[in-house]
This record gives C-alpha cells, sequence and structure tokens, in this order.
C-alpha cells in the first residue's frame, strides 16, 4: 500500500540457452573514444588461451565501407572509426559489430552487437558552472522517474512491445532522459533506449530501506550487494543509452558511500556516478543529487559536482476503472487532466529559472501509476494518458532547450 509495492523474486529476466562450440567468446566489452575518434573492444575467451586471434567488422550507419581490425583476446583492441557519427538522444546512430573467435583458422565463435559513439562528462559553462556535457557540449537533461512495474507481470513487462511503448511515451512527452528506479531492465528495454534515443541514469536496487539499516547489515549482505554491483556495470555497460550509475537512492541500505563511488568510477570512468540520489549525499561522485516534492528546487552549486534534482513532481489523479486498490498515495492531488497538465506544465516553466542559476537536470516523478501511487503521467495499465503529450512536450523541450 501507499508506496510500498508488490515484492518480486525468481527469474523475471530473459533467460536463454545456446550451443556453443568448447572455445567461444564470454564477455565482449565495447568502449567508444569520441575524442580519440575509435572504439575499443576487450573480448573475454572460454575454453582457450586468452591470445587468441578475433576479427572484428564495424558496419557504419546505412550501409558504406565496412572497418575491419584484428587483434587477440584479453587485449584491448582499438579501432579508428572515420568522421564519427555521434549518438544522441535527437539522433541516435548505432554502429553495427560483429566479432569472430578464430582457432586454428577457423571461425569458432562470433557474436553480432553494436554501439553509439558518445561521450559523457562534467565541463563548465561560460559562467564557470558545472554542467553536464554529451559529446564535449553541454546537455540539459530531463526525464521521468521508471520503476518498470506492470499490472500483470510486476517486474515483467507483458511483451518487447510493451517496453518499447513505455519509452516512446517518454519519448513523445519531450524527454531526452529516464532514471530506472532501483531496477535492472531485460536487455531489450536498454536496447529500445539506445535505439529511440533516451539517456539513462540507471539506479543500482538497494538494500533494506530504513534509515542507516545498510551500515547495520551483515557483511554477507554487503559483500551480496557489491557483487550484484559489479555484476550491472559489467552486464549493461556496453548500452551507449546508460550515461549514470546511481549507487544508493535515499539512504536505503547505503553503506560505504565514498569507497563504493570510487570502485564504481574505477570499474567505469565513462561515465558519471550519483553516490546517492537525495537525503544523504556524502559530498563525492560527479553530482549533488537532492529530492523534492511537489514543486522544483536546486542543490547549491559547488567547484567540482553539477546540480541536478532527481526527483520531484509527484501530481496525483486517480482515475476510476483504472485504480490498482483504494489506498492510494501522491505528492500532490489534483481534480482533472486540465488541472493535471496546467499544475505540470508550471512546474516545467519554473524549472527554467533554475537552469538559469545551474541546474543541470530534473527528474519527474513519474512515467505510470504504479500500484497504489497515482503520480503517473499514465495510468498503470497504460490505457488512459493522464498529462496532455503535447503541453508536457512544448513545456519539457523549453527547458531542455533544444531545437526539437
Amino acid at each position: 500500500g501507499g508506496i510500498f509495492d508488490t515484492p518480486t523474486s525468481g527469474i523475471w529476466q530473459t533467460v536463454w540457452i545456446e550451443p556453443v562450440k568448447e572455445a567461444f567468446i564470454e564477455a565482449l566489452q565495447i568502449t567508444p573514444d569520441v575524442d580519440a575518434g575509435e572504439v575499443k573492444l576487450l573480448v573475454t575467451p572460454h575454453g582457450v588461451v586468452r591470445r587468441t586471434p578475433i576479427v572484428a567488422t564495424i558496419t557504419p550507419p546505412g550501409g558504406g565501407e565496412a572497418i575491419h581490425a584484428e587483434g587477440f583476446t584479453g587485449r584491448p583492441l582499438s579501432i579508428k572509426v572515420p568522421d564519427a557519427k555521434l549518438w544522441t538522444p535527437d539522433a541516435p546512430v548505432l554502429y553495427d559489430l560483429r566479432v569472430q573467435l578464430k582457432v586454428n583458422n577457423e571461425v569458432s565463435d562470433e557474436v553480432a552487437s553494436y554501439f553509439g559513439m558518445r561521450k559523457i562528462a562534467i565541463g563548465k559553462d561560460e559562467k564557470g558552472v558545472n554542467r553536464l556535457m554529451l559529446n564535449n557540449k553541454p546537455i540539459f537533461m530531463a526525464g521521468p522517474l521508471d520503476q518498470g512495474f506492470w499490472p500483470d507481470g510486476i517486474y515483467t513487462a507483458p511483451t518487447d512491445a510493451a517496453l518499447k511503448f513505455d519509452i516512446e511515451m517518454e519519448k513523445k512527452y519531450g524527454f531526452n532522459m529516464v532514471r530506472k528506479h532501483v531496477k535492472i531492465e531485460p536487455e531489450r528495454w536498454y536496447y529500445w533506449c539506445d535505439k529511440l534515443g533516451l539517456l539513462v541514469w540507471q539506479d543500482m536496487p538497494s538494500g533494506p530501506s530504513q534509515q542507516g539499516a545498510g551500515e547495520k547489515m551483515p557483511q554477507s549482505s554487503k559483500e551480496n550487494f557489491e557483487h550484484e554491483l559489479d555484476r550491472m556495470i559489467a552486464g549493461r555497460g556496453n548500452h551507449p543509452s546508460i550515461v549514470m550509475w546511481v549507487v544508493f537512492n535515499e539512504g536505503w541500505g547505503q553503506f560505504d558511500t565514498p569507497r563504493l563511488t570510487e570502485h564504481v568510477k574505477k570499474m567505469d570512468p565513462t561515465r558519471l556516478v550519483d553516490n546517492a540520489s537525495g537525503w544523504t549525499d556524502k559530498k563525492v561522485g560527479d553530482v549533488v543529487d537532492m529530492h523534492h516534492y511537489a514543486d522544483p528546487l536546486m542543490p547549491k552549486l559547488e567547484e567540482s559536482r553539477a546540480a541536478v534534482l532527481g526527483e520531484f513532481g509527484g501530481l496525483g489523479l486517480a482515475v476510476e476503472g483504472h485504480m490498482w486498490n483504494a489506498k492510494t498515495f501522491q505528492y500532490r492531488k489534483t481534480n482533472d487532466q486540465k488541472q493535471l497538465t496546467d499544475q505540470y506544465v508550471k512546474m516545467f516553466e519554473d524549472a527554467v529559472k533554475l537552469k538559469e542559476n545551474g541546474l543541470c537536470a530534473v527528474v519527474y516523478t513519474q512515467t505510470t501509476d504504479v500500484e497504489g501511487e497515482i503520480n503517473g503521467l499514465m495510468t498503470y495499465d497504460r490505457a488512459v494518458i493522464k498529462v496532455d503529450p503535447e503541453r508536457a512536450r512544448t513545456a519539457a523541450r523549453a527547458l531542455i532547450g533544444e531545437a526539437k
């Protein structure tokens, strides 16, 4: 009830079985380097010595002459990408990639994948204020909090088309970013973010939610959290859409924050790291992230970190016939779609001034209603669009400040 939802356990992500030869590609790490105009590949083999030949083929978007490169497993292979077309939310350009493992001059295994040439960093604007920089250009990020819940499957979407629908709607609302909240999605969700063009802030799922509970967790629980944190970064790290890892949310299960933030940064220096979204900032990482309901506010500006608003909004509207239960929750009640949309648009208009003062991103709660929470842009069953998409898009794009 309220903001506490049905627990989930068991197998809820995609599972498949694949026949392979004795020697096969166990892992493929893809790292774009926009400044160098190249992409780096690291192939981890199974069943052979580490120094085994590999052949990589890159196909430029829209066709064109393929790029071929040869190297070995276990060591980085840097491949030049001439006149690289950069990946952005408005132009999500992807390069096709094929990697072959050669044993005795025969192809023992091959992997088909893709990558996007994009860079995320923190940089100063003309006033000396820290800004989020995409491909060396300032970008303001605006998007929804997205918990990825479904009425008929809880954590499991009914179809791939359903995953795509949510992302298409977020794009329709004018967003260029989404914060995936305390959940790791199946690969297909990130594929659609890569393909359709939506930046992702990826939360690490949290431990116990009581304040201070993280430090009191058994050592085995802390070790398990860290192990799964590593698995998340390694397992989702090839997606160009992911631009920030969020280690903790609102103090839930929080422990060893400075050490874990540094650990994530060392493991993946190509992305930003948010040490804690809301409440319990430990003064480390790339951003200072506050939560404020309902109206937007911003943290104090800092010398080395960018200021972001990790949660705000939460405007609620009950839609009869599309409610999960009678026990509902919202941060501010509205009475009809017009009032909801009016207040929503005003919040985004208010955020424009915050942007001028140094705010770099806003995250609105949230994409859909979730069980008892009725503060979604859509109802839980996705059947009713609650906030007017056209007016919302105009407000979002005005805040982001892009041409489209």
